[in-house]
């Protein structure tokens, strides 16, 4: 058997012919080889066709794997999150099939389903491809490129010297008259400005690490010491402490990133509902853009970034939707947090589940078939696996 090419795919052999009237082994006629060929041409396009088939998904199984590892090496944070995001939408999946009692009796899934909802699950987050990775890595909140509490630290140490020339000048203009109760002042003064020097520097770098919630009058302060407080540039011009940029990041109320680099984070999944929409997918396939371009959606219609209602999404968009949040809650990988316990990522989900932003028939199937706990083993810390009860289902 030869593929189009003419090479050699396959052979075909017929063993030990039989007269038909006598029953004994014969020579194959002519006529047998004629038929034989044809057969044998018969299944060489078959058989070209299933390797060819074989060969072009493999091909975009590895252009999907592609893309991972191209976010991977982009940023460590998030190459994780791409691989286990499609398992444990996979085992809810499983899961939600398996049920036979309840409002998802009846969902059932075909090896094509299984695939078509595997292939969204490794391109749920292909659209980072896109974001800044100085963005999905922020640390801190006076990150970019660079932590620049670094320039902020110089800025102080210029302070310190500005002090410290200042009380020398102080002590130079009492010479030659020795005054000391005049030259003690001006070494209290400066020992004054040095603790409130090191004492806003030490407000500023915790500020920066964005551990916790920003209180108001944490806010003003970094506000007085961004405005009232003056430096002199390399220049010579004396200029605020802070500027405005600084300022903001500086006072922003919980975690690292600011609203505008909220919303270049946010802009990965319309980029990865637009390139998926741009794909000619076969017909088993034809549902990957709406299953991986829904995990951010809300069962109230409050989500993003099309504001779709539970009665709008499919059960896998709305299985992955779990999926990516309790992938985030438990990640241990990430710049900003470490990763939470079973218990308080389960607790926080349930209130997700009252108020709202998730599916309550998945999530109900998520904790009672134990979803959570076939992922912990095999995905988290076993410091983070403790006790989960109270859930009610």
């Amino acid at each position: 058997m030869k593929n189009h090419d003419g090479e050699l795919i396959g052979v075909l052999q017929l063993l030990n012919a039989l007269d038909l009237d006598t029953g004994e082994v014969v020579p194959f006629s002519e006529a047998d080889q004629s038929l034989t060929e044809s057969l044998a041409s018969q299944a060489a396009i078959a058989l070209s066709n299933r390797l060819l088939i074989t060969q072009l998904e493999r091909l975009f199984e590895s252009f999907v794997k592609l893309i991972n590892v191209a976010i991977d090496e982009k940023s460590p944070y998030t190459g994780g999150h791409c691989e286990r995001v499609p398992e444990l939408t996979m085992m809810l999946a499983e899961a939600a099939d398996a049920t036979t009692t309840g409002p998802l009796a009846d969902f059932r899934m075909t090896e094509r389903d299984r695939y078509e909802l595997q292939m969204a699950g490794l391109l749920h987050d292909c659209g980072k491809i896109t974001t800044p990775v100085h963005v999905v890595d922020k640390a801190t909140k006076l990150q970019t490129l660079y932590d620049r509490i670094g320039l902020i630290d110089t800025r102080f140490e210029v302070f310190k010297r500005d002090a410290e020339l200042a009380a020398l000048r102080a002590q130079l203009a009492l010479r030659p008259v020795v005054d000391a109760e005049a030259e003690g002042m001006a070494l209290s003064g400066l020992q004054r400005e040095m603790q409130s020097i090191e004492s806003d520097r030490a407000f500023l770098r915790r500020c920066n690490q964005g551990t916790e919630a920003m209180q108001e009058a944490d806010q003003l302060r970094v506000r007085v010491i961004g405005t009232q407080r003056h430096w002199r540039n390399v220049d010579g011009v004396h200029t605020a402490f802070l500027t405005a940029e600084e300022m903001e990041n500086l006072t922003i109320r919980s975690g690292t990133l600011t609203q505008a680099e909220r919303d270049t984070i946010n802009y990965h999944i319309v980029a990865t509902i637009k390139m998926l929409e741009t794909l000619p997918w076969p017909r088993h396939l034809r549902n990957v853009p709406e299953y991986a371009g829904g995990h951010h959606e809300r069962m109230d219609g409050k989500g993003y970034p099309r504001g779709l209602t539970r009665a709008q999404m499919s059960v896998q968009a709305r299985m992955m939707g779990i999926a990516d949040i309790f992938e985030a809650l438990t990640a241990a990988d990430r710049p900003y947090k470490s990763g939470m316990k079973l218990s308080q990522a389960l607790a926080i989900m349930q209130k997700m589940k009252d108020g709202g932003h998730i599916d309550p028939d998945l999530f109900d199937v998520f904790v009672r078939e134990r979803v959570y706990q076939r992922y912990a083993e095999r995905f988290l810390d076993p410091a983070q696996i403790d006790a989960v009860k109270g859930f009610g289902v």
